[in-house]
């Protein structure tokens, strides 16, 4: 099959293109996909650079969790159609339409969280197929969306879904949401938006249209030397809560902008990994600082229920063939555009029970 492999951390030059790959087979409980759509995260990219850090040394050379197994097969982002089952796999979902959840997790639990990563720890969706636990599979049967919207859903609506949960967002509240023109910051607009929220998104000029359509009720600019001062006028007795995909100097700007008893969720690092604020801000006014990666098994099948309803809109920026996926990755570098880079992906259509 064709299949982008991962030889080690570096650059671009370290993912090579495989038309010769091995078919992944199927375990005893385990479906084999075969693929129709992919995505791009940073995820992705940072994997690759070894980007992540360690706890003893932030500039270390590591994948999310630790050192990562090559070659490796990334994606993190699956809608495709079950082509094979394991001989305890349920029969029924032989020919499914489905979206493939990439969390790991520790144990079987509905709030357990996540100890890897489709793509990271084991093979991900740039290939022809893919192969994960038939519990990680979620019908889609009568689902609306494209099979490429659906591949826009299981990171960044994942992640958003995981960090709203996670930071108790309600109907009524006012959520500050920075980065809010990638694909974890839309799918935070619009899904807070979807829940009562009143959103406050912070982005560049040349997204602010596409944020406003996601749902923001407010649309802030990234770069304005006065953006403290905007977001007191909007709200002067604070916002309710932040949610934050961008991390760097924005937590030490805004965090005096949260009320007190609200709550920072953060999800990414892309401004800055190491920064700099005012413990007394936190400490003084009560204010709850979330760490959230990923989504659970129960975020997931929320999200799931959404995307069998309709009610999201995922936003494509670009797509590609699997056969440029180093061109996707450069366009996702250099993106300033709103929305997901989608990935085309051309299986071969058999289906069987294997074993």
């Amino acid at each position: 099959m064709t299949a982008a492999v991962l030889t080690g951390h570096g650059g671009p030059d370290m993912l090579e293109i495989r038309s010769d790959w091995p078919v992944p087979e199927p375990g005893p409980r385990q479906v084999r996909v075969r693929v129709t759509a992919a995505a791009v995260n940073n995820t992705d990219i940072w994997t690759r650079e070894g980007a992540y850090g360690s706890p003893e040394d932030p500039n270390a050379v590591s994948g999310w969790l630790g050192p990562i197994d090559c070659p490796r097969i990334q994606g993190g982002d699956v809608a495709g159609v079950v082509s094979a089952l394991g001989p305890a796999a349920p029969a029924e979902l032989l020919g499914r339409r489905v979206l493939v959840d990439p969390g790991l997790y520790r144990d079987g639990g509905d709030d357990t969280p996540p100890v890897g990563f489709l793509g990271s720890e084991i093979d991900g969706g740039f290939a022809e197929y893919v192969v994960v636990d038939a519990d990680h599979v979620h019908d889609m049967t009568g689902s609306p969306l494209t099979d490429e919207q659906l591949a826009c859903l299981p990171v960044a609506y994942g992640t958003a879904t995981g960090m709203l949960e996670r930071a108790g967002v309600r109907s009524g509240e006012l959520l500050l949401v920075t980065g809010a023109s990638g694909g974890v910051g839309l799918a935070l607009v619009q899904m807070a938006s979807a829940r009562g929220a009143e959103v406050v998104a912070v982005t560049s000029p040349a997204n602010a249209d596409a944020v406003r359509e996601s749902g923001a009720a407010h649309v802030l600019l990234r770069d304005a030397e006065d953006l403290a001062a905007r977001v007191r006028a909007l709200a002067p007795y604070g916002v309710d809560a932040v949610a934050d995909v961008v991390g760097g100097p924005f937590l030490g700007m805004l965090l005096p902008e949260v009320r007190d008893d609200g709550r920072w969720v953060i999800a990414g690092a892309v401004g800055g990994r190491v920064v700099e604020f005012d413990l007394r801000r936190l400490y003084l006014h009560n204010i709850t600082l979330i760490g959230s990666s990923m989504h659970t098994r129960a975020h997931f099948a929320t999200l799931a229920g959404a995307a069998r309803a309709g009610v999201l809109a995922p936003r494509i920026a670009a797509r590609f063939p699997l056969t440029r996926l180093h061109d996707a990755q450069r366009a996702f570098a250099e993106t300033r555009g709103a929305g997901k880079i989608v990935i085309g992906v051309a299986g071969r259509g058999d289906d069987a029970r294997v074993g």
